[in-house]
């Protein structure tokens, strides 16, 4: 998997821009609101997730891992694909769609371009569990004084589809230390949820 690229930005289009990387320009399919943070000439740096068909390659860009992940786990719903989660990070961010999930908001979810109130509520179904829940709310979970550690923990069992309960009990049990290492954190939880 392609998971970054970094170069030049050669190009822009309404739908994708193209990156010079190493010599060669990587045309990377990005939704509006990235798109608007990139120059022409300038670096830039986009989180990538690279989807592959019987007749295609195509390399999705996004302006942060999150964002990268949510579109990854958009797509394991029935009847998303690849371009149907892009559309839904064109009109909301990763938070507002944990929270709409979360909470069960279908209008939200119903103005995304392509997804009526049964594909919303399929989403909501079948997502639930595996989304996370908004920053706003992820932190109170885990308490005050969270640690960045805790919280880089528990996003990240998020994203490799552990329920964000399951994510806070685990982020919660981690032995008190501001400086600890992200990946030994990280490795410590996904033991203990393994003994479960």
């Amino acid at each position: 998997m392609i998971a970054s690229v970094t170069g030049r930005v050669a190009a822009l289009a309404p739908d994708g821009a193209v990156v010079e990387v190493g010599g060669i320009g990587v045309l990377v399919q990005c939704a509006p609101g990235t798109i608007a943070g990139l120059r022409p000439g300038h670096e830039a740096t986009l989180h990538t997730a690279l989807v592959v068909r019987e007749d295609s390659l195509t390399l999705y860009g996004f302006a942060t891992a999150d964002e990268r992940a949510l579109f990854e786990l958009l797509q394991t719903a029935s009847g998303v694909g690849p371009r149907l989660a892009q559309a839904v990070l064109a009109v909301h961010s990763p938070d507002a769609v944990r929270r709409a999930v979360a909470t069960e908001d279908l209008g939200a979810l119903t103005l995304v371009p392509g997804i009526g109130r049964k594909g919303a509520q399929r989403i909501v179904l079948e997502l639930r569990d595996r989304l996370g829940e908004p920053e706003a709310t992820g932190a109170a979970a885990l308490g005050t004084g969270e640690s960045t550690t805790r919280s880089q923990v528990r996003d990240a069992l998020v994203s490799l589809g552990y329920a964000a309960r399951e994510a806070d009990e685990a982020a919660r049990a981690l032995p008190e230390a501001e400086d600890q290492d992200v990946g030994l954190a990280l490795k410590a939880a996904l033991r203990s949820l393994g003994r479960r």
